[in-house]
């Protein structure tokens, strides 16, 4: 009686490399939707990796990603790339350049203001 080979180790083989290649493209499709500051969708990343929707809902990772930048997708009006978004210490360095431009604004008023005062007192003791 003869037996048959036991083959499954190709077949895990074969399996571990459809997996993996199909991480590689989702990670990648998600990278360029993102770059492209497009929506990122389950259907967006499917069409853009080449991989079924059925197959990013059942990936852990995959679907983690994904629903993170969907939600933050969600949360502003315009997309914007990961790699443009502003980080909390850009935001504060803005911020502290912003109120120092408010304060030589203010210092700036105010000496218009004291010229336009002496400039008007001059004309009125010139006039009398």
């Amino acid at each position: 009686m003869t037996t048959m080979a036991d083959n499954t180790i190709f077949l895990l083989r074969a399996a571990a490399a459809r997996r993996a290649n199909a991480l590689d493209a989702a990670r990648a499709a998600i990278g360029r939707l993102d770059q492209q500051g497009r929506q990122i969708t389950f259907r967006a990343v499917a069409a853009e990796a080449g991989v079924s929707r059925s197959w990013l809902y059942g990936d852990p990772d995959v679907r983690a990603e994904i629903e993170r930048l969907r939600a933050l997708g969600l949360a502003r009006s315009a997309p914007v790339p990961a790699s443009q978004r502003a980080t909390g210490e850009s935001l504060r360095q803005r911020l502290d350049a912003l109120h120092d431009e408010i304060t030589r604004l203010r210092q700036d008023n105010q000496c218009l203001r004291d010229q336009l005062a002496r400039e008007l007192g001059r004309r009125r003791t010139s006039a009398t």
